[in-house]
């Protein structure tokens, strides 16, 4: 991927971030948010408190109201967390030099949605946080909609595509993506795979009837 597109998304995922600034507080804020995540892969988002945070943290109450204000903030955290995580695994995948087209490109960011709904505890619930609306008020956009705009940039600056609302149409592709894994993983943790391929064939599909290169 080129520098270009990495500092774009470097700049739009650091808007997002909702960390404390001292440095002894990351090993604490990492265990909260990690604790949120394994209640939610056990109970889902809605039923999460601060409570059971704390709990399972084995920290005070006061503890996780020093960082966080209540649950939706402990929420919003955490899908920036995954958000990041998922920018920069992406990123990495797209730099392989097996990819070399933008069908490539697809696979390897549905392989990498794949690899978390399947491993990442609490992402089958939450995602990025765009099924409850956690997002900061300021921003006018979700958070697939973040990812879809890098993923537009560098389908246009490295596979020299272009469309009539590009940003738009990997928008929709993105969401498609999101909406058919969290069916292909609600009642099986390894992820239904009929689902999967059906979901990776309509993307392409969708996807070459809307770029001109």
């Amino acid at each position: 991927m080129p520098n270009s597109d990495l500092d774009a998304l470097h700049a739009t995922t650091a808007a997002l971030r909702n960390e404390p600034v001292q440095a002894r507080s990351a090993a604490r804020l990492t265990r909260l948010l990690d604790s949120a995540a394994e209640v939610i892969d056990e109970i889902g988002y809605e039923r999460l408190t601060t409570a059971m945070v704390a709990e399972r943290a084995g920290a005070s109450i006061g503890t996780v109201y020093r960082y966080f204000p209540d649950r939706i903030a402990v929420l919003q955290s955490l899908s920036v967390r995954f958000l990041n995580d998922f920018i920069e695994e992406v990123s990495s995948a797209l730099q392989a030099e097996s990819v070399t087209s933008w069908q490539e490109a697809v696979d390897a960011v549905i392989d990498t949605a794949v690899r978390s709904f399947a491993t990442k505890p609490g992402f089958r619930s939450l995602r990025f946080g765009d099924v409850i609306d956690v997002r900061p008020r300021e921003e006018d956009r979700t958070h697939n909609a973040v990812v879809a705009s890098v993923l537009a940039e560098v389908f246009a600056n490295r596979f020299d595509v272009t469309g009539d609302d590009l940003s738009l149409r990997v928008e929709v592709a993105v969401q498609l993506v999101d909406s058919l894994l969290a069916r292909a993983f609600a009642f099986d943790p390894a992820g239904d795979e009929r689902i999967i391929a059906e979901g990776r064939a309509l993307v392409h599909s969708y996807l070459a009837s809307a770029f001109t290169s």
